[in-house]
């Protein structure tokens, strides 16, 4: 049953109302969100609000951004299970990334995208390339599934040896090459184009 989440290590969802701004101060073992202003496009605190059992993210004005954990914990996962629950609404033009990023910040250090791409297509995972120089090429698999359905990605890494890409429990692809060995963290990211809609997360659940 993928409505539910799986009993790992962290898992929030998001049960308790926040109101937009709200909401890193309501859930601050469970989402760090960008500093307003980052790139100049995420302002976390005038869009992202959770109510009805959701986390909901506003499409079509400022982008969000954020990583899912506690403030200690989120930058420290090597290896792991990560899984979302999450559909989007509207947002023709817009899409998003929830990604496996490296807590050094340094691209060849590995990335992991899944699910991610604009709304109006269907989501994909990318791999991307461990060379430093080449971080650009990547490994690309379709979830062959729809935004626009509540839907659950996983993602199953063993650090060094292999990264698993599953919807609702259905394996896509196991990729044993450009597999990260050091510490990441789970985030997603929106950004401020495209038509008005919403992106909404049921839940999140990760493993260390």
């Amino acid at each position: 049953d993928d409505t539910r989440p799986p009993a790992l290590s962290f898992v929030e969802d998001f049960d308790t109302q926040a109101a937009v701004g709200r909401v890193a101060s309501t859930y601050p073992q469970a989402w760090q969100p960008y500093p307003d202003g980052t790139s100049g496009i995420y302002e976390p605190s005038r869009t992202v609000s959770v109510h009805d059992g959701v986390l909901d993210v506003p499409l079509g004005g400022a982008g969000t951004a954020g990583t899912f954990g506690s403030l200690a914990g989120a930058w420290g996962h090597v290896g792991g299970t990560f899984s979302v629950r999450a559909k989007a609404t509207g947002g023709d033009g817009n899409g998003a990334a929830f990604m496996l990023w490296p807590s050094s910040n340094v691209w060849s250090d590995g990335e992991i995208d899944f699910p991610e791409g604009n709304f109006e297509e269907r989501p994909q995972a990318f791999q991307h390339a461990m060379t430093p120089g080449r971080e650009a090429e990547r490994t690309q698999v379709d979830s062959g599934v729809s935004w626009r359905d509540w839907h659950t990605y996983t993602v199953q890494w063993e650090p060094g040896r292999s990264v698993t890409y599953s919807v609702d429990g259905r394996v896509l692809e196991t990729i044993t090459h450009d597999v990260p060995t050091t510490a990441h963290r789970f985030m997603f990211q929106t950004g401020n184009w495209g038509a008005s809609g919403n992106l909404l997360v049921d839940w999140v659940a990760t493993s260390e």
